[in-house]
């Protein structure tokens, strides 16, 4: 298609959402939801708008093509800023181009220049692709640690008024 050269890594502003909330909705359908571009167009401007994201997209020819999403966080024991490589999609017809690690390499500079002491992504196991290109750019694949998640709908499931905590 295009050569590594012609791929341009840039911040996105406001003016972009539009078109990464496409390609948004296309990375969620990846993981099995239903498509909801409007969704896709809210949820990007609020984290945008209100600054609790960086948005790093790859453009071709004045087309974005792939964008990388970040999210702020800390390391309570080092007292340090780390951020959160949440989202990376690239447009189909654009992968294996390097993009990918293009927006990886805009990440890592981002968050080094931000002071942070670490950037984290996860991948799905079966998506053997993404968590070969994070192991190639030299993420290290975490082995002293377990990653946990509690959905908070079981909160709402549960009857022992004891576990709820009043917040007041």
């Amino acid at each position: 298609m295009t050569s590594n050269s012609e791929v341009m890594i840039r911040y996105a502003t406001l003016d972009d959402i539009e078109e990464i909330a496409s390609l948004f909705d296309s990375y969620r359908q990846f993981y099995g939801e239903k498509s909801n571009y409007v969704g896709s167009l809210h949820f990007l401007r609020e984290r945008v708008f209100l600054g609790e994201s960086q948005i790093i997209v790859a453009v071709i020819l004045d087309e974005i093509v792939g964008f990388t999403q970040l999210f702020p966080s800390f390391s309570s024991v080092t007292m340090q800023r780390l951020w959160i490589l949440n989202d990376l999609y690239v447009t189909q017809a654009f992968r294996s181009l390097g993009v990918g690690e293009k927006l990886l390499q805009g990440a890592a500079d981002f968050a080094y220049q931000a002071g942070a002491k670490q950037l984290f992504i996860e991948g799905a196991i079966d998506n053997i692709r993404a968590c070969g290109l994070y192991e190639r750019f030299g993420f290290i694949r975490n082995r002293g640690y377990y990653y946990y998640h509690y959905p908070l709908h079981a909160v709402a499931n549960t009857t022992d008024e004891q576990t709820h905590v009043a917040l007041k």
